[in-house]
């Protein structure tokens, strides 16, 4: 699978909005943090889970605890979509 970065932001937007109540996806600002958006830690790790496993791919905790945002998040697991593509062929 060969993500593009568009394709991994709308699954983290996608899990954010089924996960946090009251936001509609179109309306996240990946520059925001998804505390900023209304997220409690629960649903932080919902939203990231969700989206690890629907990409196939893990992010070590050390690596997700540096992340300030959203647009940081995107781009660590677009990084381990890309590796793990990589690796595969």
């Amino acid at each position: 699978m060969n993500s593009t970065r568009e394709e991994v932001l709308a699954v983290v937007r996608r899990h954010l909005a089924d996960t946090v109540e009251g936001i509609e996806g179109k309306e996240i600002d990946p520059s925001k943090s998804m505390k900023e958006l209304g997220a409690n830690s629960l649903d932080i790790v919902e939203v990231v889970s969700c989206s690890m496993r629907e990409l196939k791919v893990k992010v070590p905790r050390a690596e997700l605890n540096k992340l300030t945002n959203i647009d940081e998040l995107v781009d660590l697991l677009l990084r381990s979509v890309q590796e793990k593509a990589a690796a595969a062929s």
